[in-house]
């Protein structure tokens, strides 16, 4: 058994060879990284830019974080250029020297001292306050920078990734959104005489706002994602952005309405005069139909017949007047509901026709039966039969003469009906009247 010390069994050449070569490739991986945090473009941002809230907060930390980093790395190269030097004094190390070398490359035998350590009181592993000087192994070192390495990174990549992501898009929306301030303003949606130019300025002071807080506390905007322990997991909350995005596409849609407005509101409006002039003359032809009905037509309800819509016919003088002033925010919505409203008067009119002349129609019904079933006896050889004339003649006398009962009029057409059915039926029981013969009879 070999040689012991305070740090373990003293190690041998080969040993001492080994743990030099791994010692020197961590060394240098660690330079790299550091170097690349120092290059960082997030990290240049961050120390020129004028933070507040959690990223300030963060950052500071940060700050303490890479100057304790360079401390520690510093140490560690110092340490490791004593153990080459120690190793290099001769081909052969000594007993000595590998004492020596064993408690420089396994014991605490690295000192950060001073000024260093104070700076990074806030970086300390336990929070607390920070010590004058530490010591470390070259091992606790390695994953104390590690430690710190991979806070810092974090912090650093995740404020370049908002910085990288929501300013642009930012601007690149607020250009959209200056564009469609003037298109609306063309149109005439401008804060106060239109919802949409509101929103506008809503928009506008809320996007103000979310780039100032984005470039001074990026960190504010960035949701860390779950699970992840990798520096920079997570991504940039565009929740306000993608809001407003939204809210600017509902915009622009209704200008785009308003604009289409624009481009056929002449011909809009000479459809909504051809609509309410066509109520208006199936009111008036409704209102004489009902005059007719009155005289013609006795014993019945006849509905009242109401007058144009004065109201349809100011809110169109009203477009036409909007239009000609280029008011096309008022004028969209104002078509829009007078197209509605125009179909409905039109549907109304035509009901009106239809109930008024109702009565007409129910006589129409009763004179073409009538005929019909008084055509349909002459055909077949009964045209002279008297009590069937009669009957005829009565319901005819009050199917065409002025006022008509209805209700009496239908009945002497059913006793027509049911006479004509009893000749019918009489008819088929006589020989030689196209109906059965009854061959029992004399003659048959």
């Amino acid at each position: 058994m070999g040689d012991t010390g305070p740090t373990g069994p003293v190690m041998d050449r080969d040993e001492v060879d080994r743990a030099l070569a791994r010692l020197g490739a961590e060394h240098e991986a660690v330079e790299t990284s550091l170097l690349a945090l120092q290059d960082h473009a997030g990290r240049r941002l961050l120390e020129g830019a004028e933070l507040t809230g959690v990223t300030a907060v963060r950052w500071s930390a940060a700050e303490a974080s890479i100057t304790l980093l360079w401390a520690y790395f510093d140490a560690y190269t110092g340490a490791l250029r004593t153990a080459r030097e120690i190793r290099s004094r001769r081909r052969w190390s000594s007993r000595e020297d590998l004492a020596e070398l064993t408690e420089l490359l396994r014991g605490e035998a690295v000192t950060v001292a001073g000024s260093a350590a104070a700076a990074a009181n806030a970086a300390t592993p336990d929070g607390g306050p920070g010590r004058l000087s530490e010591r470390y192994s070259l091992a606790a070192l390695v994953d104390r920078m590690n430690q710190l390495y991979a806070t810092s990174l974090d912090m650093v990549v995740a404020a370049d990734a908002v910085w990288s992501a929501l300013p642009a898009r930012i601007d690149l929306l607020a250009a959209e959104l200056q564009r469609t301030r003037k298109l609306a303003h063309s149109v005439g949606v401008r804060p106060g005489e239109h919802p949409s130019g509101d929103d506008l300025e809503r928009i506008t002071r809320t996007l103000t706002r979310l780039r100032e807080q984005v470039v001074s506390d990026p960190l504010a905007f960035w949701r860390r994602a779950e699970g992840s322990s990798a520096p920079g997991g997570g991504r940039p909350d565009t929740t306000v952005y993608d809001r407003e995005a939204r809210a600017l596409e509902e915009v622009r849609r209704e200008i785009d309405a308003v604009l289409a407005v624009r481009q056929d509101a002449e011909q809009r409006i000479v459809r909504l005069r051809d609509v309410l002039s066509r109520a208006d003359r199936t009111l008036a032809e409704a209102r004489t139909a009902r005059g007719e009905v009155l005289a013609k037509i006795a014993a019945t309800e006849v509905p009242v017949v109401g007058g144009p819509p004065i109201v349809l016919q100011e809110q169109l003088a009203a477009a036409a007047e909007y239009r000609r002033h280029a008011q096309w925010h008022r004028l969209s919505p104002l078509l829009e509901s007078l197209e509605e409203k125009a179909e409905d008067e039109l549907l109304r009119a035509r009901e009106s026709l239809t109930a008024v002349t109702a009565p007409l129609a129910v006589r129409a019904e009763l004179r073409g039966r009538l005929d019909a079933y008084k055509a349909k006896m002459a055909r077949l050889g009964h045209a002279g039969d008297p009590e069937l004339n009669e009957k005829y003649e009565k319901a005819r006398r009050m199917l065409w003469s002025a006022p008509c009962d209805l209700r009496v009029a239908e009945q002497a057409v059913l006793r027509y009906q049911h006479a004509a059915a009893d000749v019918l039926g009489s008819a088929r029981r006589v020989p030689g009247q196209g109906g059965p013969v009854d061959r029992t009879e004399p003659g048959a």
